[in-house]
């Protein structure tokens, strides 16, 4: 079982608070949109442009599953895998992190970033829906919620840490 899923909208840290923290704890890291890469063997706004969405949702419901039955270390899932009833159900019982972020920060570690397919067209108002629409699921899935604005990556791990009382 992973010792942490990091959940969160773009922008929140999920990859760099996850790598913190599994080097910490010297274990694993896995970034599931990674896996999608690896196996589509092209970068997630390709997979939207080429194949769309469902597609990519496709191949992150089956990255995710597998990341959760087989990795023992810190995974951090794309910021819509909660959307997909399945995912929810396998995050049960797990060592769940929700890094919540404010749209402002969000916005300014994203940067409006064009390579975020979600994000393409219109970004700010996108990501204040997607975080509205999300916000619920991650919630309810999350064992632990940490407020990453205004803080360092160094500062968010140790607070996911000590919540966890991990060392």
């Amino acid at each position: 079982m992973p010792v942490f899923v990091f959940v969160g909208v773009s922008g929140a840290g999920k990859t760099t608070v996850g790598g913190l923290v599994a080097r910490r704890l010297d274990v694993d890291f896995l970034d599931t949109d990674h896996v999608i890469e690896a196996t589509a063997g092209k970068p997630i706004p390709d997979i939207f442009v080429d194949n769309g969405e469902p597609a990519f949702r496709a191949l992150e419901r089956a990255a995710v599953a597998a990341a959760l039955a087989d990795h023992p270390g810190v995974i951090a899932l794309g910021g819509g895998a909660v959307m997909a009833a399945e995912t929810r159900e396998l995050l049960a019982g797990r060592r769940v992190v929700f890094l919540d972020v404010g749209l402002a920060c969000a916005v300014r570690r994203v940067g409006l970033a064009r390579d975020r397919p979600m994000l393409a067209i219109n970004p700010r108002a996108r990501m204040r829906t997607l975080m509205a629409e999300r916000r619920p699921l991650y919630e309810a899935v999350a064992s632990i919620t940490v407020s990453t604005d205004d803080r360092t990556p160094e500062e968010v791990a140790d607070a996911v840490l000590a919540m966890a009382a991990l060392p």
